[in-house]
């Protein structure tokens, strides 16, 4: 934002106007109609708090009771108002906040005040907003940590700043039919072909969760390898392919992408086989769970034309980066992404997908429902029948991430499996406007 307003041809004070007559906007939408009401406006000293004052300037002319309160000098409780507009602190502020408590609902301005705005960590106590109300574009800890139990309703107010540079999305339902190809009218089961390697004794039953995604998700032919196991269990419909970790991979070309790792086990024989498909192999793949392990033990960099998809959780992420995520996870999952050249869909309540060249995407789909063991599984399958449809890497992560959590929307509130999910596939993603 501090580079987007340098960039600005509008005086500041132009700028404060049309944020300020945003914030009245959206605070007249939340107050009842038909007569005069108190609201109270907390404002702080810099560019937040002037925001509120044309706010209040604005709501005043409207025939509003209006109340201004310093942040310093507002009381810990404040009582007896119809609306409470937090315009105390924004993205500038680097010292905890203790915000009032209040029974009214709260309209944020920009930011509920002590929310990190890029880590959506809590600095002190802010207060909960009913809505948040933020200019230009949305911000990361709108998003992240505890910025969406924070924020409420998020409105992003157009006051003509040119966003048009940025390089983080906020991916959303609508987005899925754009970033997912539809097989065409003369399409044969080779054109969308994809091989899942994935599990091991003991383990099949992640090949056999990413292998039946991947059917549901659109390949049209689906190749399970199961390493040292000739008959493991599978979907009908799936062709097992047996394989043993000393062999290549026999006519890899024939598959427009694979998905490696789901299960394969943690042994080192297991890490060099992996090691050695994935340089055999020139087609899009992902590369989820044990498969991760063989990047970190990995002698050199396996450089591909192709991005590999990798789908790591917090604790895999350390395991390929030495650390955890940081605080700022648009920026962890880029430095990987950049560090392996790979697109980097790092789980968490917001996925964080980042390719190669830094640009990145937000998703918040699903919920807790899919923190049980087998549901990763899921999702690389359908990446991967995502990319066997010719998807691009990172659109294929994207809108994998989005409909993996758009599973739940039909299944109970509790109780739910790995194994429930894919079945829910055809509905979801004709509902989303992917065809064929």
């Amino acid at each position: 934002m501090a580079a987007l307003d340098a960039a600005a041809q509008e005086t500041q004070e132009e700028l404060i106007e049309r944020a300020g007559a945003a914030v009245a906007h959206q605070a007249k939408k939340m107050l009842p109609t038909g007569q005069a009401h108190q609201v109270m406006v907390i404002v702080g000293p810099g560019a937040n708090g002037a925001d509120g004052r044309v706010a209040a300037r604005h709501l005043t002319a409207d025939g509003q009771e209006v109340t201004v309160a310093e942040a310093h000098l507002t009381p810990s409780h404040i009582s007896g108002f119809a609306l409470v507009i937090d315009a105390a602190f924004g993205t500038g502020l680097r010292r905890p906040y203790q915000a009032p408590t209040t029974d009214a609902p709260v309209l944020a301005v920009d930011l509920p005040s002590g929310l990190d705005g890029l880590t959506g960590r809590a600095i002190g106590q802010p207060a909960p907003a009913q809505r948040t109300v933020t200019f230009a574009a949305a911000k990361p800890g709108h998003f992240l940590g505890q910025g969406p139990s924070l924020c409420g309703d998020l409105v992003v107010a157009d006051i003509g700043l040119d966003v048009s540079w940025a390089n983080c999305w906020f991916a959303q339902v609508d987005d899925v039919a754009g970033l997912v190809p539809s097989r065409p009218s003369d399409a044969h089961k080779w054109q969308s072909a994809c091989w899942v390697i994935a599990g091991h004794q003991g383990m099949e039953g992640a090949a056999y969760l990413a292998s039946r995604a991947a059917q549901r998700a659109g390949a049209g032919y689906v190749r399970l390898s199961v390493p040292g196991e000739t008959s493991p269990p599978a979907p009908l419909e799936v062709v097992v392919y047996p394989l043993y970790l000393a062999d290549p991979l026999e006519d890899p070309e024939r598959f427009a992408a694979l998905v490696l790792g789901p299960g394969l086990g943690p042994s080192e024989e297991t890490s060099h086989a992996v090691q050695r498909w994935i340089k055999q192999a020139k087609q899009p793949m992902v590369v989820d769970g044990d498969g991760l392990r063989a990047l970190v033990l990995a002698d050199e960099p396996l450089l591909r034309n192709v991005p590999l998809v990798m789908t790591p959780h917090d604790g895999e992420y350390r395991m390929l980066a030495g650390q955890p995520p940081a605080a700022d996870r648009l920026e962890s999952a880029r430095t990987l992404a950049q560090q392996y050249e790979a697109v980097v869909l790092l789980k968490g309540p917001t996925t964080v997908i980042a390719d190669p060249a830094g640009a990145t995407y937000l998703v918040r789909s699903g919920d807790q429902r899919l923190a049980t063991a087998g549901t990763g599984d899921v999702l690389s399958g359908i990446i991967g029948g995502f990319l066997a449809r010719g998807a691009q890497p990172w659109a294929a992560a994207v809108a994998g991430a989005q409909v993996h959590g758009a599973l739940l929307d039909a299944l109970p509130n509790t109780g739910v499996v790995a194994g429930d999910l894919d079945a829910q596939l055809p509905a979801v993603l004709s509902r989303l406007g992917v065809d064929a």
